[in-house]
């Protein structure tokens, strides 16, 4: 996945996916208040030492207690130094990482790059872990949207040709009985465009088959009885009878399924998925 970016204080900073994980670039973040020495003096404190280990135990199985105790106990000597680098190939750390060539530098785990906040200024983690969350409410909404999107247009394209079907096929004062007859119908009529046959001949054909003819349906076909639904609403509005429209509604499911499956795949596919031609 492209990294996202999120501006901070004025500040740019990248947000890559790891292990299905979000990361945050350290290096980013820094750039509004210096350069690298600020992040080696952040690692080599016994507090983020102490956090960065407890991170690691609790989320990476692979992770060397050994190394991580050595680290420790040498935090707070004036010899000590320690960069991400060196921290990573020694522990086996997962919570951060370092990324070469274009949009590098030095990433950590969203949890670890909130830590980091906090040293460089709590005013700026505030404002980082809220320009974080919005990313995310952002992304939620377009995976929601994106989720729903194939089930809504199949419900709006079913409501618009039932609505269809209620102000010109429907007398008034029928049974729902009558009216569940004439649905029933219409229904029959676009399983006859698209698939060649109606729903009683399909069950008949496969006796040991579960479900409906549509269950049994191609995501193509699928696709194309969602755009017959419409159309079929608006042949409906213009007072056509079925025989009319079961015409073109054939011509058009054999053109939109050739457009969807290629001419080499129909001939493969043979009978079974393409619709055959219907006489009105």
């Amino acid at each position: 996945m492209k990294n996202r970016i999120i501006t901070v204080k004025g500040a740019e900073v990248a947000i890559a996916t790891r292990h299905e994980q979000d990361y945050i670039s350290l290096t980013d973040m820094l750039r509004h208040f210096g350069d690298d020495s600020i992040l080696y003096n952040w690692l080599r404190n016994r507090n983020t030492i102490e956090f960065l280990g407890i991170w690691e135990q609790l989320y990476n199985p692979d992770f060397k207690p050994i190394e991580f105790d050595r680290f420790k106990s040498q935090a707070g000597l004036n010899s000590f130094t320690l960069s991400p680098k060196k921290w990573i190939e020694a522990t086996g750390a997962i919570g951060i990482y370092a990324k070469s060539g274009r949009g590098g530098g030095t990433y950590a785990h969203r949890d670890i790059a909130f830590e980091f906040g906090s040293w460089l200024s709590p005013e700026f983690k505030l404002y980082l872990i809220k320009e974080f969350q919005r990313l995310k409410d952002e992304e939620s909404r377009a995976a929601s949207l994106e989720w729903n999107f194939q089930r809504t247009l199949a419900k709006v394209n079913y409501k618009i040709h039932t609505d269809a079907i209620k102000e010109r096929l429907i007398p008034p004062r029928l049974t729902k009985a009558q009216t569940s007859m004439v649905y029933a119908s219409e229904a029959d009529l676009l399983n006859a465009a698209l698939f060649g046959i109606g729903a009683a001949q399909w069950r008949q054909a496969n006796p040991g088959q579960t479900g409906n003819m549509r269950d049994a349906a191609t995501l193509e076909q699928l696709v194309v009885l969602s755009n017959l639904e419409s159309i079929n609403a608006v042949l409906i509005h213009q007072g056509l009878a079925a025989p009319e429209r079961l015409a073109q509604l054939n011509a058009i499911a054999i053109t939109q399924m050739r457009s969807l499956v290629g001419t080499s795949a129909v001939k493969r596919l043979g009978a079974k998925n393409t619709p055959k031609v219907i006489k009105p």
